[in-house]
């Protein structure tokens, strides 16, 4: 299911990173060795837009007992008939998820590489980020509302910009870096997997890490 043939010249460094990156490099928080936690998946899926390359993001709806309100890229745990979680299951998964969330046509959709396996502690997930090329744009929006609150894409071009970014403080004391960006303060596991992959790619600019957002205390 993972190819790289005929995609756009400027994925290139995020192939090279996807390919050469290790788990600690992305994040502290790796799987158990236990083997426990819930394996899911999410699609991290690079678009064309008017502004260039872009990456679609969704919000979450406010009632979910998990991550609520939060910015997110679409996915969601493995079902059995998304089959071994150890191969395609997690590429299976993300597609399916993106498609029940966002209403994707995953036909439209050319998966090209994997990144190593993470761990949210907060919500027990074992997670498989899935990079994809979006080939065929369909028409996506909100499925569910009550999964989803807001479905759009964020061009690089803004997330790279120094102005957009600043440092996530939650009130539990963690902090990690946060996206300003179409209306929407994009932080935790998402913002963190985004800011790794800007870095590999060496898309990222000097920003300043001085610059902090406090978290709301529901968050």
């Amino acid at each position: 299911m993972l190819s790289t043939a005929g995609l756009p010249s400027w994925l290139d460094p995020v192939i090279h990173a996807a390919q050469t990156v290790q788990p600690l490099q992305l994040s502290r928080f790796l799987p158990p060795e236990s083997g426990a936690g819930r394996q899911s998946a999410v699609l991290i899926l690079f678009g064309e837009g008017e502004k260039g390359p872009e990456i679609l993001l969704m919000e979450r709806a406010g009632s979910l007992r998990s991550h609520a309100g939060q910015p997110s890229f679409p996915g969601g745990a493995l079902d059995p008939e998304d089959g071994d979680p150890q191969g395609e299951g997690p590429l299976r998964a993300a597609l399916r998820e993106a498609e029940e969330e966002t209403g994707l046509d995953p036909r439209g959709v050319q998966l090209f590489a994997e990144l190593p396996r993470l761990f949210i502690p907060v919500s027990d997930f074992v997670v498989t980020p899935v990079l994809g090329w979006w080939r065929t744009p369909t028409p996506v929006g909100v499925v569910d509302p009550n999964e989803t609150a807001r479905v759009f894409t964020v061009p690089v071009a803004d997330l790279t910009d120094p102005e957009n970014r600043a440092m996530a403080i939650h009130p539990s004391g963690h902090h990690g870096p946060a996206f300003l960006v179409e209306s929407a303060l994009v932080w935790g596991f998402t913002a963190g997997v985004i800011d790794r992959i800007l870095h590999f790619a060496g898309w990222e600019r000097p920003w300043d890490r001085s610059r902090q957002v406090p978290l709301d205390w529901r968050a």
